[in-house]
């Protein structure tokens, strides 16, 4: 495969910005000289976690609202990480705020980009195995249901209409191509 050369960077101009997010447009040059500006969002947080949580034969989920689609969704947990911590002590605290266990044993799954065309951000999927009870207070507006799911049904949660977003499908099978190879 050939490698390319990335276009030129000639300017960078935030166009709307929140406590949360930047949008930032990005004038290009490509190689064969053609200019065109590009709008990329920008997250002033750092990289995120999604932690998938074993609690012996369940996979342990949450059901919250997703203001996105207005409704409730369920996923695995998730959050961003904090300066100066390590992948897995992100999933660990994150664990502990949303769900109440924390896990001993942590296994780096794999590494998402979440929408490399607009935005430059890392999510990083750890196995969380070997759980013990702990309740660290988190900044959710209110108590998430945890639910208990069968690893032998894995392949419905695939099905599921509330188990729909991206990163979770994602997650979901990348997990299930691991406990295929360590069964």
């Amino acid at each position: 495969m050939k490698k390319s050369t990335p276009p030129s960077i000639l300017a960078i101009r935030t166009v709307a910005k929140s406590h949360l997010f930047e949008i930032q447009a990005v004038d290009l040059r490509f190689n064969n000289g053609i200019e065109r500006t590009y709008e990329r969002f920008r997250p002033f947080n750092r990289d995120s976690v999604m932690a998938i949580a074993i609690d012996g034969a369940d996979l342990l989920l949450v059901r919250e609202y997703a203001m996105g689609t207005e409704q409730y969704e369920l996923g695995f947990v998730k959050g961003a990480m904090d300066v100066g911590e390590t992948p897995a002590q992100s999933a660990n605290r994150e664990l502990q705020e949303e769900i109440g266990f924390g896990a001993y044993k942590w296994t780096h799954l794999r590494t998402l980009k979440i929408n490399p065309q607009i935005m430059g951000h890392n999510m990083h999927v750890l196995l969380g195995e070997d759980l013990y009870s702990n309740q660290l207070e988190g900044d959710e507006p209110e108590p998430l249901d945890i639910v208990r799911y069968p690893l032998a049904h894995l392949e419905e949660l695939l099905l599921d209409g509330t188990f729909n977003e991206a990163r979770n499908l994602a997650a979901l099978y990348t997990l299930r191509d691991f406990l295929k190879k360590h069964q």
